[in-house]
């Protein structure tokens, strides 16, 4: 039970603004426990689709946040960020999952007031899609004999 808090902390966070490497943990487990890849395939998802709610929300607030000394992105981080999202909308959350740009994605999409709804499911398919590949290399399914 403490490795799937262990997964989930690590999954959460690597979805925010902490330099954590998610896939690591999970990559560790599957191979201590391959059988269990379900589980941890829900729970790192969960984990960093949760981290993502929390740059979403930042991003509705960020009005009042964004001159905060400890604010992660600077104007012109967050200006890219924004004409990016705005030149392929809602279809950019699929690259939630990149290193580097899915964190401010997310946070811009909150910015923008993009649905819930939606940032939730396209959030999910881009996370769960990237954990899922992750599991796959890990337990060998994409060898052929």
């Amino acid at each position: 039970m403490l490795s799937l808090w262990a997964l989930f902390l690590s999954a959460f966070g690597a979805a925010t603004l902490l330099p954590l490497q998610s896939e690591a943990v999970l990559v560790g487990l599957l191979l201590r426990e391959p059988h269990a890849w379900l589980c941890l395939l829900l729970v790192a998802t969960l984990g960093n689709v949760l981290g993502s709610v929390v740059n979403w929300l930042l991003g509705r607030a960020i009005e009042h946040l964004r001159d905060k000394r400890w604010f992660p992105f600077g104007a012109s981080q967050l200006e890219r960020a924004q004409q990016r999202y705005q030149r392929w909308g809602p279809w950019s959350l699929l690259l939630s999952w990149m290193p580097v740009i899915g964190d401010p994605l997310t946070l811009i999409a909150g910015i923008l007031r993009e649905p819930f709804w939606r940032f939730l499911l396209l959030v999910t398919l881009a996370k769960g899609g990237r954990y899922l590949v992750v599991v796959m290399m890990t337990l060998g399914w994409f060898h052929t004999r």
